[in-house]
């Protein structure tokens, strides 16, 4: 049951990273100048599974868990868009002004898959807990 905690808390973990670096998308989707140069660069969560054996996994040979963790949050290395505003203060010569490569309609969809993901994880968490306490209980009339 604890190893089935500590995994359901990595993926909390892993979701909440996800959910902070799509908001600091969504916030500088329009953000043309940054401290680096040029225009905000799309993050991405990049997230790995680790297997970890468990005393459970002795009862059924078969039964592995495996803990989510996030391997790197890397910044897109895609162009960014380019749009016509000549009267804008970082437009080039041409009068093109360089903007992250952030889609506004896709971002916020993986929000609300992540708020989703979330959401079952921390019901997954109260139902082990749950069924923790039943045990203990059912233990204790033994």
């Amino acid at each position: 049951m604890y190893d089935a905690i500590d995994v359901l808390s990595n993926g909390l973990s892993v979701a909440r990273t996800r959910m902070n670096t799509l908001a600091s998308n969504i916030a500088n989707a329009e953000t043309t100048r940054t401290d680096e140069g040029g225009p905000y660069k799309r993050k991405d969560v990049v997230q790995v599974a680790h297997s970890s054996q468990s005393k459970f996994d002795s009862v059924l040979d078969r039964m592995t868990l495996s803990k989510p963790q996030v391997m790197a949050v890397v910044e897109d290395n895609a162009e960014p868009k380019m749009v016509f505003k000549p009267g804008h203060p970082d437009a080039n010569e041409n009068g093109f002004v360089a903007y992250p490569n952030i889609n506004i309609v896709s971002s916020m969809t993986e929000m609300m898959t992540g708020v989703r993901y979330y959401q079952a994880l921390a019901a997954a968490v109260k139902a082990t807990r749950d069924m923790g306490q039943a045990a203990a209980r059912i233990s204790i009339r033994f």
